[in-house]
C-alpha cells in the first residue's frame, strides 16, 4: 500500500463510538490488513486496495468539532483493517491531534515492526489496544493464517518499556483460545506488566458472517459455536484476580 503522508485510506468512520477505547470516540477504520482472521467481523477492510483517500486535515477538523463530546476521557481511535500499515501517515495525524490535546488510541494486531510503527507505539499514541489472536505460534497461524506472536510480544514489550498505558483484547474462541492452557499463558505472560491497564475478553460471535458471504468469501469458522455464558464466566473468573481490570465486552 503506497502512502501519501497527508492522506489516510479510510474504510469508514464512526462518530460517538463507545467500544473502542475510553469515553466517547471518533473511530476511524482504515482500509487494509496484513492478516486474515477467520472470525473477522469486517472482512471488507482486509483488502489493501480500496478505501477512500481522506486528508488528515479534514479528520483533525472533524475531531476538533467533537471536543465537547469527548470530555475528559474520549478522543480518536484508529482501527481497521490494520491501522499500522499506514503508520507514515498516522504520525502527522496523531501529532496534529496531540497539538489540539485530543486523546489518541490505536487498535492494532501488533504485528507491524517498522520504525514508524514503533515510534507510534512507544512515543506518540496515548493508548494502544493490542489484539492477542493466539497464545502460541501454531494457534496464531490457525486463526489468522500466518505466524506473528513473536512480533506482537515484541511490540507489547516496547509499549511496556515506554511506561505508557495499553490494553489487551482477547477473543474467546471455543476450541481455540478458551483452554485452561491459553488462559494460564495470558496470566503467566502479562499479569506482572505494570502498564497493562485493562484486559478485555471479547466473546466469539458470527456477526460478520454475512459480510463474508456477500463478498463471496468462505467463512471458515462456520462450525465454531458461540460461547456459552458459562464459558465466558469461567474465563472471567480465572483471569480477574491477576489483572488490574478485566471486563467482558
Amino acid at each position: 500500500m503506497s502512502q501519501n503522508q497527508e492522506i489516510l485510506m479510510v474504510h469508514s468512520i464512526e462518530s460517538f463510538g463507545t467500544h473502542d477505547g475510553p469515553g466517547i470516540r471518533l473511530v476511524v477504520f482504515l482500509q487494509g490488513c496484513n492478516i486474515q482472521c477467520k472470525y473477522c467481523q469486517n472482512p471488507d477492510t482486509i483488502l489493501l486496495k480500496g478505501g477512500t483517500p481522506t486528508e488528515i486535515e479534514s479528520l483533525v477538523k472533524r475531531a476538533k468539532n467533537m471536543l465537547t463530546y469527548f470530555g475528559d476521557d474520549g478522543g480518536v481511535t484508529v482501527s481497521g483493517g490494520e491501522p499500522m500499515l499506514q503508520s507514515k501517515a498516522l504520525i502527522p495525524f496523531f501529532e496534529a491531534l496531540k497539538a489540539e490535546s485530543i486523546h489518541t488510541n490505536i487498535d492494532t494486531n501488533g504485528l507491524v515492526r517498522t520504525p514508524e510503527a514503533q515510534y507510534l507505539l512507544a512515543e506518540l499514541a496515548d493508548l494502544v489496544m493490542f489484539d492477542v489472536k493466539g497464545t502460541s505460534e501454531t494457534m496464531f497461524k490457525s486463526i489468522v493464517g500466518a505466524k506473528g506472536l513473536e512480533r506482537l510480544l515484541a511490540n507489547i514489550t516496547l509499549r511496556e518499556q515506554s511506561k505508557k498505558l495499553y490494553w489487551l483484547r482477547y477473543v474467546l474462541v471455543p476450541g481455540y483460545t478458551d483452554s485452561e492452557e491459553s488462559l494460564d499463558w495470558l496470566i503467566q505472560t502479562f499479569s506482572e506488566n505494570k502498564y497493562l491497564e485493562k484486559l478485555e475478553i471479547l466473546p466469539y460471535h458470527k456477526l460478520g458472517k454475512y459480510k463474508w458471504e456477500a463478498l463471496g468469501m468462505e467463512y471458515k469458522f462456520q462450525d465454531v459455536k458461540e460461547n456459552t455464558p458459562e464459558q465466558i464466566e469461567r474465563a472471567f473468573e480465572k483471569l480477574k484476580p491477576h489483572f488490574k481490570e478485566v471486563i467482558v465486552k
